[in-house]
């Protein structure tokens, strides 16, 4: 399916209905472009007069020093490398929207999550939340179903994904073999099971 941005913002606005709390799911394999979409729908939501704010799952990464006692460091991204229950948490707490909620984010300059460095206010209607395993199937991901008001699922052919990730690592100064080692050997593995064990969303955008 291929909609605009603004589309897809009156989209939510029309299934949001009189909610003053209205959580959106942005999923999809690495490099699918979850942050832009979500970054552009904040951009556009509020031209139609809404308030919106993104809640990035990135934010939940386990530190490095955890990662690296549980011998993960090497597949960071991987489902099992994120704090989820710390993340469901989160989530509920903005369902509820009895106060403002700060939520961590992701700095990849430096590879580790920012505590409370985002706040979503009470007064904050459509709630972004972006990540790559947020329709997964498995546990304990799965425990997210339910959680969402919508969700959006971003699918890009894996080449268009490979493009994306091998001038992502590119741009962090990783030298051509490191970044293929990334894309090949964890990014789209990582995508490839966000295809395979995903529940199905209210839309899915092709690019």
């Amino acid at each position: 399916m291929t909609m605009t941005t603004e589309e897809i913002a009156r989209t939510l606005i029309n299934r949001a209905g009189d909610k003053r709390r209205f959580i959106v799911a942005i999923a999809g394999p690495p490099g699918a472009g979850k942050s832009t979409l979500a970054d552009a729908l904040v951009v556009a939501l509020q031209a139609l007069g809404e308030s919106a704010e993104v809640l990035p799952m990135d934010g939940f990464h386990m530190d490095n020093g955890v990662l690296q006692e549980k011998g993960l460091l090497s597949r960071k991204g991987a489902p099992e490398t994120f704090d989820v229950r710390g993340f469901l948490d989160i989530i509920r707490a903005v369902r509820v929207a009895e106060g403002e909620v700060l939520v961590p984010v992701f700095d990849r300059s430096r590879e580790l999550a920012i505590a409370a460095s985002r706040v979503i206010e009470v007064l904050t209607r459509f709630v972004l939340v972006e990540g790559n395993y947020l329709l997964l199937d498995c546990a304990p991901w799965s425990a997210l179903d339910g959680e969402f008001d919508y969700e959006i699922l971003i699918s890009p052919p894996v080449a268009t994904l490979e493009e994306r990730l091998m001038d992502r690592w590119r741009g962090y100064g990783l030298s051509e073999e490191a970044a293929r080692e990334k894309t090949q050997g964890n990014d789209l593995k990582n995508g490839a099971l966000v295809r395979d064990h995903c529940r199905g969303a209210d839309i899915i955008l092709a690019d």
